[in-house]
């Protein structure tokens, strides 16, 4: 019969971070969002082979006091909140503390940070959560994070890794919807030293739209904006026309924060239910603020659950405002018929210039000219030389005209 024992605290550590770093996207999304915390206003981040070599995230926010960069990677160690009542009124992304040791404990880490008024910054360096080193250095004011060979020492995590380009689509998936979230914050991503995105942050929701998802998807937006007494939404919603056949264009925020709620995406979809084709989906970039004490977001450690305390109201009134605002459209565009008569006349008149036999341009004549006497030449050389042929005599050559018996009376 099997004992019972206590874990230490390095397999603790890993089977933690097994829950909170799934993936490459799931490290870029727990420090990008530390990054916001900070108060930052531009963020870029890099990776290589799908981010299970290199994940580079620097940002320009308030930086970690030299003091508390050892204690950061604690496990549970936070500056978000103090005790269990903070959970009800969590205004960060992060908050659980959970984010900085988990990655530590599979990964290499490289941490340099500096804060304003301090002359150096302090360079860091926890391999499979064990300190290497600790040194005071001189860098600019914010924080960067360079993780090194995610999973090196999990490699039963590190096979279940897809293709490096797979990899690498999730990281730009995560990094399209932490834009389309915040457009005041500049954000950068390169992957394998190529620019995939980058924002200005001037707060223009419609320019990342438009950078993201194309032209057809800018010209398509129509703007959403609602208010009630439980919460308030805004952002951007798409023509019916402009749908496909997942998911994929549904994007949605709370508080900031990219989610995956039942009770949003039945909304969305019940309010475009008679405007669409069926199995298709339509486009979305909403952000609903709502009071944190009506929702709760400490159900799984990814964050991208959360639970409404009044979801019925939260439903109807997502569902009412969308609707309201596609019958208010002119979802069919309307056609001038001048205009189109004028078109039609157009396209007669490039048609009949197409059979009218074209003039040759100037340095063309003498061409034609050449190529018409020699075409004189070698018919009258045929004419002269050439006899005609029999068809009847390549069957017998003996035969010059075909034997026709005709018929006894």
């Amino acid at each position: 019969m099997a004992q019972i024992h206590v874990l230490d605290q390095h397999t603790i550590n890993q089977i933690a971070a097994g829950e909170v770093i799934e993936r490459p996207a799931s490290v870029v999304k727990e420090l990008v969002e530390n990054a916001i915390d900070a108060g930052s206003n531009a963020i870029t981040v890099e990776i290589k082979e799908g981010g299970s070599s290199l994940i580079r995230v620097t940002d320009n926010g308030k930086g970690i006091l030299r003091d508390e960069v050892k204690i950061a990677f604690l496990r549970h160690a936070t500056s978000k909140i103090k005790s269990a009542t903070d959970l009800l009124y969590v205004n960060s992304l992060g908050f659980r503390g959970e984010a900085l040791s988990s990655i530590a404990a599979i990964a290499k880490v490289e941490l340099v940070t500096k804060t304003d008024g301090d002359l150096t910054g302090v360079r860091y360096q926890i391999h499979g959560g064990k300190e290497v080193g600790y040194e005071e250095i001189g860098c600019p004011e914010g924080t960067t994070f360079l993780i090194r060979d995610l999973f090196y020492n999990v490699p039963a995590r590190k096979k279940f890794l897809k293709a490096t380009s797979t990899e690498a689509s999730h990281v730009d998936t995560m990094m399209q919807r932490i834009a389309l979230s915040h457009p005041h914050i500049s954000f950068k991503f390169i992957n394998n030293g190529q620019l995939k995105l980058q924002t200005s942050g001037n707060g223009n929701l419609k320019d990342i739209i438009y950078h993201i998802y194309g032209r057809d998807a800018a010209m398509a937006l129509i703007p959403i904006e609602a208010e009630n007494e439980i919460c308030k939404i805004e952002g951007f919603i798409g023509k019916p026309i402009f749908s496909r056949g997942n998911r994929g264009f549904e994007n949605y925020f709370v508080n900031g924060r990219f989610i995956k709620n039942q009770i949003i995406t039945q909304a969305i979809e019940e309010a475009y239910r008679t405007f669409t084709m069926v199995h298709k989906y339509p486009f979305t970039s909403l952000n609903v603020t709502i009071d944190n004490s009506l929702i709760d977001v400490n159900v799984h450690p990814a964050k991208l659950e959360v639970r409404f305390r009044n979801g019925e109201e939260l439903f109807t009134f997502l569902t009412d405002s969308i609707r309201t605002t596609l019958q208010q459209q002119e979802l069919i565009p309307s056609v001038s018929l001048a205009s189109d008569k004028e078109r039609k006349e157009e396209q007669k008149q490039e048609v009949a210039a197409r059979v009218k036999e074209r003039i040759p341009e100037p340095f063309e004549t003498q061409r034609k000219k050449d190529e018409h006497q020699k075409i004189i030449q070698q018919t009258e050389f045929l004419k002269e030389y050439v006899q005609p042929m029999n068809p009847y005599s390549m069957k017998n050559p003996e035969v010059g005209v075909p034997f026709i018996e005709t018929a006894k009376e």
